[in-house]
């Protein structure tokens, strides 16, 4: 049984200063991916300084301290290839691509659509590169995609749908129709597949003390490969972890 866990730090190292070692060791997972690190290369090592039993690879922005992304495993992956082979969107340390003996372990920090949603055409533009990424992967093992996907997919995943929708970075019908196209590919919500009705949020706005009156979005998912979803025997939510304005996700897999 592997436990594989996908967390947006917000800033690794700003979380190192609240125990970020020793959440690790609390989580105990085989794969821990993170995004925003919000670091360059060095300064993710720097931050997890005196952290045993992991292996670490970091793909950072050029821009710093923006960004970032990073996959800690306890088995050494067979291969790692970080980006997308795009140019254009490969200055923003958004994917890590850590392939394993039987699936391809893949985190992204999907790109926000920003205010007034300025940025919207370019996140679709990665979302259908991500895709045709995934899919070619999946020619040749079972992919899992985890990270900050950055859209609440259904009314279910955001405490207030009406007033965000097609307003909101993250809520809108494009968005939306971008987690539909990963999901009409052949890939599953791990948590929706075992929590289909269950309502819990990965994000909260720093804001109005937003995460003590849970008002908050799941913006970060595992989809997991259809070829190997009954392999899966639980995915999670870990809304008790604190250290920066998202939760740590998760699922429980025999691959």
């Amino acid at each position: 049984m592997k436990k594989l866990i996908s967390w947006n730090l917000n800033g690794i190292r700003a979380v190192a200063k609240k125990g970020l070692i020793d959440i690790i060791h609390g989580l105990d997972a085989d794969v821990i991916c993170f995004q925003e690190t919000k670091a360059q290369d060095d300064q993710v090592l720097e931050a997890l300084n005196g952290l045993e039993g992991y292996e670490v690879h970091s793909y950072s922005a050029i821009k710093k301290g923006y960004s970032g992304t990073a996959i800690l495993s306890k088995e050494k992956p067979l291969s790692v290839e970080v980006g997308l082979g795009i140019e254009e969107h490969d200055t923003e340390g958004r994917l890590i691509t850590a392939e394993f003996e039987n699936y391809y372990l893949l985190t992204t920090y999907v790109p926000n659509s920003q205010g007034g949603l300025k940025r919207l055409p370019y996140r679709m533009q990665w979302d259908a590169d991500l895709l045709a990424h995934m899919q070619e992967l999946e020619k040749k093992k079972p992919v899992i995609v985890c990270g900050d996907m950055n859209v609440a997919h259904q009314p279910i995943d955001i405490k207030n749908p009406k007033a965000n929708f097609n307003k909101s970075a993250g809520y809108t019908e494009q968005e939306i129709g971008g987690m539909d196209n990963f999901l009409k590919a052949g890939f599953t919500d791990s948590f929706r597949h075992f929590y289909p009705s269950e309502v819990k949020y990965s994000w909260w706005s720093y804001r109005m003390s937003a995460r003590d009156r849970n008002i908050g979005w799941r913006l970060d998912y595992f989809l997991v490969s259809d070829k190997v979803i009954d392999q899966a025997k639980d995915a999670f939510i870990l809304n008790d972890v604190f250290g920066s304005d998202h939760c740590p996700v998760g699922i429980e897999i025999e691959i």
